[in-house]
């Protein structure tokens, strides 16, 4: 008997977070391309193939794998009221045993940004990733000038820890990041720990 399970769907007030499908691709690149000058400052380099049909065909892929496989949860942002694409929000690197952590990572449309949908798409993941996935920390980085980015994290429950040196190849450039971090059971800044 073939039992087939059902792919994770995360809603907020306003969108369906859910993963890529390959009839995405024409909105997905469409929205990529209008919104270069947006996100380009704020990303590693798009490869010369970023925006091709065969390359979102293998980012498909690559997501039914990383999901089945527990390793990753990339959705799209889908507003409900037009299922138009916003952008996208990913849980990376999620590594179980004593840790139970992943990294969240996120991109929103130019058309889209300052309406609060990136931090309800945040506020989303992180409360499916502490009660559904059963993880204990949630871990994000961003460059020390991306106000935006920042102000998405802090309002989304995510403290402060410090800078990475060196972190990541954003726009060609290795950068120092500032990292965030949310906890299931923040303690931190609390004197009664016992």
């Amino acid at each position: 008997m073939l039992r087939f399970r059902r792919r994770p769907v995360v809603e907020t007030e306003r969108m369906t977070l859910r993963l890529p499908a390959h009839g995405d691709w024409r909105a997905w690149a469409g929205l990529r391309e209008a919104s270069a000058d947006h996100l380009m400052p704020w990303e590693p380099v798009w490869s010369h193939d970023h925006l091709t049909r065969r390359a979102f065909t293998n980012r498909v892929y690559w997501a039914m794998r990383a999901e089945t496989a527990g390793t990753a949860l990339p959705l799209l942002l889908i507003r409900r009221e037009d299922q138009r694409l916003l952008g996208a929000i990913t849980l990376d690197n999620i590594r179980r045993g004593p840790v139970q952590a992943g990294t969240l990572g996120y991109w929103i449309g130019a058309p889209f940004a300052r309406r609060g949908y990136m931090r309800e798409a945040v506020q989303a993941m992180v409360h499916f990733s502490f009660t559904t996935l059963d993880l204990s920390r949630i871990e994000s980085a961003c460059l020390p000038e991306n106000v935006a980015s920042r102000g998405v994290l802090e309002k989304s429950g995510f403290k402060y820890e410090g800078v990475a040196q060196s972190y990541l190849q954003i726009n060609g450039r290795w950068r120092n990041h500032v990292l965030y971090a949310n906890l299931r059971n923040d303690r931190r800044g609390r004197t009664d720990v016992g």
